[in-house]
């Protein structure tokens, strides 16, 4: 038994010996191949088959076969998919496109916002001074609280009626007197909560490439006499690009499939209606359309991929010019 074991390990180390340094690689590749088509290739194809099928599943099985209807529908109605609840009526536009619309917004302002707050954070993190690790510490805080206690925290204090700065900046004309019960107010708040949250991961992320920086080159800047703001311009900023592009990346396609923030925060999606949001009110809402849930699934992913082929590009041209590509 022994020596058949043997013999087989013997003709795998032979085979994979013979193997050119390419196949070797494509060959430790396959258990990460595996693993992503277990958990990502197969849900996202097993969501866009859903997609194609009416919204009703009746003793687990699939509805009847609907063609591209549930995606018609979405780009063409207005409340007729959705609860009341979830959308605004004095929107005359179609229920998708509001909640496009939302998500993308938010995305854009939650990571312009992370990024600019994340880099004076990593600038701050690297620094030699007194308090260093104090500081450290504050900045890494807000990442280390759970998305649920966070959306509390914020709930609690823009509670209408209640909350410890709905009167205050009320008075100040800055919101209305029910915060949470308005879309625009509540885009606000849970904008600036994720902003509060998730910068300390871009911090983090950014750190990493300026401490990558060689510094011989901010010594010979010194030498020719270079400015902070010719130092920052002409070697940190275009070394660190590539970083800050992943980091972006890693934080857009979290933005685009919000939920857990605006759930927690504003007690439910009905005032920030996103994407993800739309597809657990079709869910688990006064309807089950699972359809209509897994083509906005669909959609959200193809949202996510133009946006990583965005960056991709980004990325491609930063290493060109640098001449790592």
């Amino acid at each position: 038994m022994s020596g058949g074991s043997d013999g087989v390990l013997t003709g795998l180390a032979t085979w994979t010996e013979n193997l050119s340094e390419q196949a070797y690689a494509y060959l430790l590749l396959v258990p990460a191949f595996l693993v992503l088509l277990l958990f990502a290739f197969w849900p996202l194809a097993s969501a866009i088959r859903m997609s194609f099928f009416a919204d009703v599943l009746t003793g687990g099985q699939l509805g009847e076969f609907s063609g591209i209807t549930n995606y018609v529908q979405l780009l063409t109605n207005t409340n007729a998919l959705a609860p009341a609840a979830f959308v605004d009526p004095s929107f005359q536009t179609p229920v998708l496109e509001q909640a496009l619309f939302m998500t993308i917004l938010f995305a854009v302002l939650s990571v312009t916002g992370e990024t600019l707050l994340g880099f004076l954070y990593a600038m701050l993190m690297k620094a030699e001074y007194k308090g260093r690790r104090l500081v450290r510490l504050l900045i890494i805080l807000p990442w280390a609280i759970p998305i649920v206690i966070q959306g509390m925290i914020f709930f609690l204090l823009f509670r209408p009626g209640y909350g410890l700065l709905t009167e205050p900046l009320q008075q100040l004309g800055i919101f209305s007197n029910l915060p949470l019960n308005t879309t625009f107010d509540s885009f606000v708040i849970v904008t600036v909560a994720d902003i509060w949250k998730t910068s300390a991961f871009m911090a983090l992320l950014i750190l990493a490439g300026l401490e990558s920086v060689n510094q011989d080159l901010y010594e010979v800047a010194d030498v020719m006499g270079a400015s902070r703001w010719q130092r920052f311009r002409y070697i940190t900023f275009p070394l660190v690009f590539p970083v800050l592009m992943v980091a972006m990346l890693f934080r857009t396609m979290g933005a685009l499939r919000v939920y857990g923030i605006i759930e927690s925060t504003t007690v439910g999606c009905s005032t920030v209606p996103s994407m993800t949001c739309l597809v657990t009110q079709f869910m688990f809402g006064s309807a089950t359309l699972y359809g209509s849930a897994a083509a906005v699934s669909v959609l959200i992913a193809i949202v996510v991929g133009l946006f990583i082929m965005v960056y991709l590009g980004f990325i491609r041209r930063s290493n060109q010019s640098l001449g790592l590509a």
